[in-house]
């Protein structure tokens, strides 16, 4: 059960359904609401497919490339207070060129890029599942990773199917509000990774073989 809510907790806030809202009305703007349906579902389950495949390759990924598990949690914590830094000063889009602008807006389907990857499912929710994947000891902690990713889609379902309803209840200024709120909490899920990954260097078998033969 802690486990479905550590996915939940950490997943959310970098997916962040409430800024990706006004983003995803933008790339179907002039859609029916039927279609701009159908782009949400498609976009949610292809966010779910790649979680799930990150879920389930992330173990073999770390042990194919030698990497330690406080490595990645330090790896992974970097990129996610990147991330949150940049919801906590967030800058105008003015480093998307107009050329990436007037693809995004006569692009037929948007569900999978860039709604799905990287708006969706970037690399710092794969970067947590990856991290959340190195958590899991069982197939039933496997499961409860599962069923958070779920319940995480299901939100993010709910809020891209309220778009409109959700941009004119908060506004422009309730939206920038509410990325903050988020961009605080993932910096903390990311400095905590950090903090997770050094502690684990700092009491593994190898700093203590190395401070007593430093103390002999």
């Amino acid at each position: 059960m802690e486990l479905i809510i550590a996915t939940i907790a950490s997943l959310l806030p970098i997916i962040n359904p409430f800024s990706t809202a006004p983003m995803f009305l933008a790339m179907t703007q002039g859609d029916s609401d039927s279609y701009r349906n159908i782009q949400a579902k498609k976009g949610v389950l292809y966010m779910v497919i790649i979680l799930l495949v990150s879920l389930v390759a992330g173990t073999f990924i770390m042990n194919f490339f030698g990497l330690s598990l406080p490595g990645m949690r330090i790896a992974g914590g970097i990129l996610i207070s990147r991330v949150a830094m940049g919801m906590l000063n967030p800058s105008q889009d003015s480093e998307r060129s107009e050329e990436e602008k007037k693809e995004v807006s006569e692009k037929k389907d948007v569900s999978f890029t860039p709604l799905a990857m990287p708006s969706l499912s970037g690399p710092g929710a794969i970067s947590v599942i990856i991290g959340m994947s190195s958590i899991a000891s069982s197939v039933i902690d496997y499961l409860f990773i599962v069923i958070g990713v779920l319940i995480v889609a299901i939100v993010v379902f709910i809020s891209l199917r309220s778009a409109s309803r959700l941009v004119k209840y908060l506004g422009v200024t309730g939206l920038l509000a509410m990325t903050k709120i988020m961009g605080f909490i993932i910096l903390c899920v990311g400095i905590q990774f950090i903090v997770n990954g050094v502690m684990a260097i700092a009491t593994g078998d190898v700093m203590l073989q190395f401070i007593q033969k430093a103390l002999q």
